[in-house]
């Protein structure tokens, strides 16, 4: 029950994340789970925080997708009145 609280405090924290910390967090944990050497406890753990951080970073990034989408759209309305105007 212990991981669970922690986990659910470790999420809140991950909110507060920027993009290349989340992707240099999982960039370590990917290191440490292709080393080996950990227990099962050890790497489940890690396994776990990985795949919290990749949510970080897809949120990121489909953010960032999401932003560019409108730009792209507002800048193609206004080059429609420019032209039609």
């Amino acid at each position: 029950m212990t991981s669970n609280t922690a986990a659910g405090g470790t999420a809140a924290a991950d909110e507060t994340l920027g993009y290349e910390q989340a992707r240099d967090e999982l960039i370590e944990v990917v290191r440490r789970l292709e080393a080996g050497g950990t227990s099962l406890e050890e790497s489940l753990a890690l396994w776990e925080r990985g795949e919290e951080l990749a949510k970080v970073c897809r949120r990121w990034l489909e953010g960032a997708r999401a932003r560019l989408d409108a730009a792209l759209a507002e800048e193609a309305t206004e080059d429609e009145t420019e032209s039609s105007g």
